[in-house]
């Protein structure tokens, strides 16, 4: 790969679309330019139409970044776009089109424009696929996810669970390469600083529970563990935007009687803001039902904060149960022996220091070396 000049373009999230997904796709853009690269960004002029977003804003107002080439030109339910675009990478050439996958809503537009690009016989269109089978699945999952992985050259998939799942529609090479960590949020602020930025008590012990509210991520059954598990001076610290009924929740709390053991902050967070919460937090808690992988455990990482997680999908392959925190079944008993036990003695200490070795095997390096390597591969195919 040495002195190797790869034009690379790159359709998916990215500013001014918010989350997790557009970070991922800006920081391989950062690694890959800092290889020397070419890269083009090409992002939504409409990721979803309103009806079906469940929150309240899909992008941000903050400047977009300088150092990267950012263009809007994908509608996802304007078939003339995906044409268009199609036919502009066909014409441009690159030696890569990498796009990210994480829901069959986006296969119609992103394996139309994959065709016709392809169609040079030149560029070689990459994924890195999130999920095959979505959470909340619809009876055109199988039909729209065929559709699009039919149209790939190779995958990057990061977790076991999603490359049985590959399998089962397409023998094109895929390679693992596991979520690298979010180092994009910065450094951790001093715990008094963030209390003071986010209204907290810095008295208060906070178990943390981070990211959009899902049914399938378990917020009820954490709450059920922590009914059990009250102690003077700890809260539970419920911090995200609700995509499901926040009625719901709020019933199971005031059911429970947790109204003066939770803080809720029930509101996107900003990117800004994230170190401020990791900050605050004895640990987080990630009680999901399913999962494939999931990018909170690598915010974890990214600021030595112990993560509790469930035993599925494969989040157990990211968190070394017993060295960086705890792997539990997805039942309220299993939530609530961890939390139990990674509150005792130094354990919190002890799993935070076990971090700074372990975070060691997440970088965008090695993910974007395991791009470069996918695209070898299908070279010679």
């Amino acid at each position: 790969m040495e002195n190797r000049k790869l034009k690379i373009a790159i359709v998916g999230p990215a500013h001014p679309y918010r989350g997790g997904l557009a970070s991922i796709m800006e920081s391989m853009a950062r690694e890959f330019q800092s290889r020397g690269y070419e890269v083009d960004i090409l992002t939504f002029t409409l990721q979803y139409p309103k009806l079906l977003f469940p929150g309240k804003s899909q992008t941000v107002d903050t400047p977009a970044p300088r150092d990267l080439k950012i263009r809007r030109r994908v509608s996802t339910v304007n078939p003339l776009s995906w044409i268009s675009v199609g036919r502009e990478l066909r014409n441009a050439r690159p030696d890569i089109v990498l796009m990210k996958y994480w829901t069959p809503f986006m296969a119609p537009c992103f394996g139309t424009i994959a065709r016709i690009a392809r169609g040079n016989g030149h560029t070689k269109v990459l994924c890195q696929i999130d999920n095959v089978e979505p959470h909340e699945s619809h009876i055109t999952d199988h039909l729209f996810n065929r559709y699009f992985l039919g149209s790939m050259d190779g995958f990057i998939y990061m977790s076991e669970q999603v490359h049985r799942e590959l399998t089962a529609y397409t023998s094109r090479p895929a390679l693992f390469s596991p979520h690298p960590m979010f180092e994009n949020f910065g450094a951790r602020s001093s715990r008094k600083e963030a209390c003071e930025r986010l209204g907290l008590d810095p008295g208060v012990h906070y178990t943390m529970f981070f990211g959009l509210i899902r049914d399938y991520k378990g917020l009820d059954t954490l709450l059920e563990a922590w009914h059990d598990f009250r102690r003077e001076g700890h809260k539970l610290l419920i911090a995200g935007e609700f995509y499901a009924s926040r009625s719901k929740y709020i019933d199971i709390i005031e059911r429970l009687g947790l109204e003066e053991d939770i803080v809720l902050h029930d509101y996107f967070i900003p990117d800004h803001n994230v170190r401020h919460y990791f900050s605050v937090a004895d640990c987080v808690v990630l009680p999901y039902k399913t999962a494939t992988q999931s990018g909170v455990t690598q915010i974890c990482y990214n600021f030595c904060t112990p993560v509790i997680v469930t035993d599925v999908g494969g989040l157990a392959e990211i968190v070394p149960d017993g060295r960086v925190g705890y792997v539990c079944p997805p039942t309220k008993e299993g939530v609530l022996e961890s939390l139990e036990r990674i509150y005792t003695g130094d354990t919190l200490r002890t799993f935070a220091d076990a971090m700074v070795e372990e975070r060691k095997r997440f970088s965008w390096r090695a993910m974007c070396d395991k791009i470069e390597a996918l695209y070898d591969t299908t070279l010679k195919e």
